[in-house]
């Protein structure tokens, strides 16, 4: 097609998708495996409008995430699309903080938009799970969330082994930085974290190159930026404990939760990385991120404790921790592993008429099956019986309810039992 300004309109705008019904089946699937385990959890559903003000956002995570918004003024108001559920979730939390009765447990699947550079499993919309647990200080949430997050995975059919979870306290960073290097500078700790979260990405010695900057927002010495670079090669708790203190609070939460984990028998699949980090601001103790461990895909999943987010929106403040699991990552990974599921047209029965005096009764058939709770495919048309017989094969049907003249005649439709092979007869009224 030659390209201009009308050939736009025909298709979907860059980064998003549209769903035919193979695609809504397999997303139905995916969505449900989220909601069977959040449910299994206790956790309750809510949402919240697509469309919040732009200052939620703004507030939540500075003026930068502007440019990732999808953003717009209309009658003099400032609105955009969320690019995540947390603000919204913590608006809520926030409206009716005085009448909860903490904890409360909360999932979302919601659609979410971000104008972003596209990778594999990278989209500008995507659909997300989030889990949240409001009003539990302790890190009996954190392991009750990663119990959940590995629970899923079993669901999915992804065999244990074939994803990890990385773990680390940003409350643990925060101690040991503020010990040493940003002793005389705590103000720096949020932008130091939004440099060192790209590691993976950049490079240790690009990140020390950030760090150094004396144009950016942290300017380190160099043997700064190498002392941090140590901390964040630690790969156990016993490495981290050279960079802090004796009494730390964070050290001692992270133990604490080990033992948890280990009681939920997922402890060895959540290896310590003091390299994650997490670049949002808002973070404020335990911090992870799921990853395929064949390490080809971005993260699967990831979130941490965000104790201060309800006191930075304007409320009380409400020690919180929750994840977000993303539909675009795992879908690429249950292809990859062969295991992305093809379900069928959830069609139990269908009902044939031969012509079209036999189309009436044909409807009453069609009516009271549904009005017994069966999902019915009503043929239109005259298409031929072979076909419909294969399609129905194809979908799944259990039965064909067949009306010709002789049927109608005699008051009664014939039924096909595919599964077992017969046939029989049945009174057109039931």
């Amino acid at each position: 097609m030659a390209k201009g300004k009308s050939s736009g309109g025909l298709q979907a705008p860059r980064g998003t998708r549209d769903f035919y019904p193979e695609d809504m089946r397999r997303r139905n699937w995916l969505f449900g495996q989220f909601r069977e385990t959040a449910h299994a959890f206790g956790f309750e559903e809510v949402d919240a409008p697509i469309v919040e003000h732009l200052d939620l956002f703004r507030r939540k995570a500075g003026e930068e995430i502007l440019d990732q918004l999808y953003h717009f003024e209309l009658h003099d108001r400032e609105l955009a699309l969320r690019a995540e559920m947390t603000p919204s979730i913590a608006r809520m939390v926030i409206a009716r903080q005085g009448a909860m009765r903490f904890p409360i447990r909360w999932f979302t699947v919601t659609q979410n938009w971000r104008y972003e550079r596209m990778t594999r499993g990278r989209r500008r919309e995507h659909y997300q799970w989030n889990m949240d647990i409001w009003g539990e200080p302790g890190v009996e949430a954190e392991a009750e969330l990663l119990s959940a997050m590995f629970t899923a995975f079993d669901g999915l059919g992804l065999a244990r082994g074939k994803v990890g979870v990385r773990l680390n306290s940003r409350a643990l960073l925060e101690e040991s930085l503020r010990r040493g290097v940003l002793a005389d500078r705590p103000e720096v700790f949020e932008p130091l974290c939004v440099v060192i979260d790209k590691i993976d990405k950049i490079g240790a010695q690009a990140v020390t190159d950030l760090l150094c900057d004396p144009n950016g927002g942290v300017k380190l010495s160099a043997g700064e930026a190498e002392r941090v670079i140590e901390m964040l090669s630690a790969r156990s708790l016993d490495d981290a404990a050279r960079f802090t203190s004796d009494d730390s609070g964070a050290l001692t939460d992270l133990r604490k939760l080990y033992d948890l984990l280990d009681a939920y028998g997922i402890a060895d699949h959540i290896p310590f990385d003091a390299s994650v980090v997490r670049g949002l601001a808002y973070y404020t103790g335990v911090v992870f991120e799921a990853f395929d461990t064949g390490g080809v895909l971005r993260a699967i999943a990831g979130g941490g404790r965000y104790d201060r987010l309800a006191e930075t929106l304007g409320g009380k403040p409400v020690p919180a921790v929750g994840f977000g699991f993303g539909d675009a990552v795992i879908a690429e990974l249950l292809q990859d592993e062969g295991i992305w599921p093809d379900p069928p047209r959830d069609v139990q029965d269908i009902v044939y008429a031969f012509g079209a005096e036999e189309k009436p009764a044909a409807i009453g058939v069609a009516t009271r099956l549904r009005r017994q709770g069966r999902n019915v495919e009503l043929c239109l048309g005259q298409s031929k019986l072979k076909r419909i017989l294969g399609d129905a094969d194809k979908v799944g049907a259990e039965r064909v309810f067949l009306i010709g003249s002789d049927e109608l005649a005699r008051g009664i439709v014939k039924v096909r039992d595919l599964a077992e092979k017969k046939e029989h007869e049945e009174p057109l009224g039931g």
